[in-house]
């Protein structure tokens, strides 16, 4: 306690510096893997992306992110044991940051997209084993981790292997590919409405409607995304037929314009998504945060929820914007371009079943990482051409990463934590 009550403001500062580090590096890894696919696919420039990123991404965490979060992290650790030692759950929350921050920092570099969540969980882990011992920490939580592992990845693979191939026998194999296309594309169109909006309306919009005490159903969720569907189907549908065609136009010509078309409609779905990635995973970089200043203003007192201060959130939200803007263009080059050469209309497949993944995932309660969902759809586009088309090497990297995120998250906090605590106590 005399800790708290001596340093409280110094560690605040510093707890501050960590979480903004671990935004940044939230950014350079979980939103350039999200916009990788729009990059590879060549639907949007490197500059476009970011651009888009940075409105989206920062209004999806400030305006949507939510104003209270849950300080310990997916209930991966129990605080009752933590109450007569508060300050080692606020060395514990920093150390946990700094792991987080210095992995992803690293596989960044490298180029690896890991999960964000997984890197901060395991962190919190490997701090709660040191500080504690082995029952502060929900295994079963941990279990259901480990298992998403293959579920997330081989669900979204098997959603995007369809949606592509469906593509494929609509528009693509069929002898006058446009005519099908201007047929077809706004159905998708729709479909894509549909996701992103009941992603965005589950897992974003649905705070800012809590903030003035109102709440959205399931079925009204499901109305709304709806509507917009059928809208953005109408708009789609307008835009297509206003397309010029050359009549004398070969097959070829024929397959650029659908490609075209599906280039708009990944523009429309890489905002979408932005947004709600934003309001989703920068609580990982401040839910440590906030948990730290929550317990070093209460003087020591854990709260298993807590108020945000009012900067946390921008806090986050810059740092995101920062690690994407100056770091994110290695992961880009991994999601785009290493796995299987994409197309608009491939990558437009991925990004759809990401979403729909998102979307069941969400509603059966399965913890996910949003990287490994993405990584798993475009791994789908990939094999609906062969197994020739993936790039084995890259996927048998991007696994290998997978499967230490988790331990060396956890090994990096007992290092940091237990100097901390050195210099510290």
């Amino acid at each position: 306690m005399d800790l708290l009550q001596t340093y409280g403001f110094m560690l605040i500062v510093f707890a501050a510096v960590v979480g903004f580090f671990m935004a940044w590096g939230i950014g350079a890894n979980d939103v350039a893997n999200a916009m990788g696919t729009s990059v590879g696919s060549k639907a949007l420039t490197i500059k476009q992306a970011i651009i888009i990123a940075m409105i989206f991404e920062f209004a999806g965490a400030y305006l949507a992110g939510g104003e209270v979060t849950s300080t310990i992290r997916k209930g991966i650790i129990d605080t009752a044991p933590f109450v007569p030692l508060p300050e080692y759950l606020v060395l514990g929350m920093i150390s946990a940051l700094m792991a987080a921050g210095t992995w992803l920092a690293v596989a960044s570099y490298l180029g690896w997209p890991v999960s964000t969540t997984h890197s901060i969980v395991g962190a919190i882990i490997g701090f709660a084993v040191v500080a504690i011992g082995v029952e502060a920490v929900s295994w079963g939580k941990v279990g259901g981790i480990v298992g998403s592992w293959i579920v997330t990845p081989a669900l979204s693979g098997i959603l995007a292997y369809f949606i592509f191939v469906s593509a494929q026998k609509l528009i693509f194999d069929t002898d006058e590919p446009l005519k099908n296309a201007k047929r077809y594309v706004p159905v998708y169109m729709g479909l894509a409405g549909f996701i992103l909006s009941l992603v965005t309306i589950k897992k974003g919009l649905k705070h800012v409607v809590k903030s003035g005490d109102l709440s959205i159903s399931n079925t009204e969720a499901y109305i709304y995304a709806a509507l917009v569907a059928v809208v953005i189907a109408l708009i789609g549908k307008f835009f297509i037929s206003r397309v010029k065609i050359d009549p004398a136009a070969d097959k070829e010509m024929h397959y650029n314009n659908v490609e075209k078309i599906f280039a708009i409609l990944m523009v429309v779905t890489a905002c979408c998504m932005a947004f709600a990635h934003g309001s989703n995973d920068v609580a990982n970089a401040i839910g440590p945060l906030a948990a730290v200043v929550n317990v070093i203003q209460n003087d020591g007192e854990i709260a298993k929820k807590a108020e945000l201060a009012w900067w946390i959130l921008p806090l986050g939200g810059l740092g995101i914007v920062a690690g994407l803007a100056l770091f994110g263009h290695r992961v880009m080059a991994t999601i785009g371009k290493g796995i299987t050469h994409l197309t608009p209309s491939r990558g437009f497949a991925a990004e759809l079943a990401a979403a729909s993944t998102v979307v069941i995932a969400s509603g059966a309660g399965l913890p996910i990482s949003t990287t490994q969902t993405l990584v798993g759809a475009v791994l789908g586009v990939g094999l609906a051409r062969g197994i020739a088309a993936l790039n084995l090497g890259v996927v048998r990297n991007i696994v290998v990463s997978w499967v230490v995120t988790l331990p060396v998250g956890a090994g990096l906090a007992i290092i940091f934590f237990l100097m901390l605590k050195a210099i510290l106590l």
